[in-house]
């Protein structure tokens, strides 16, 4: 699609560890997993909200 390749992709991830460094390369990878999981529901199209009763036993007593 852009042409990348092996050397493009190891050039990229050294100037991301030079400007980020490695302690927050987790922090990083998880928000980018999170974003893109709620990319992914939000584009389900689902425009409604699904409201479930809490279920209380203790309200119901025989």
């Amino acid at each position: 699609m852009f042409g990348f390749g092996l050397p493009e992709m190891i050039v990229v991830l050294v100037i991301v560890l030079v400007v980020f460094g490695a302690g927050k390369l987790p922090e990083i990878g998880g928000a980018f997993g999170k974003s893109i999981r709620n990319f992914k529901k939000a584009s389900e199209g689902k425009d409604e909200i699904e409201i479930k009763p809490k279920s209380d036993d203790s309200d119901k007593k025989s």
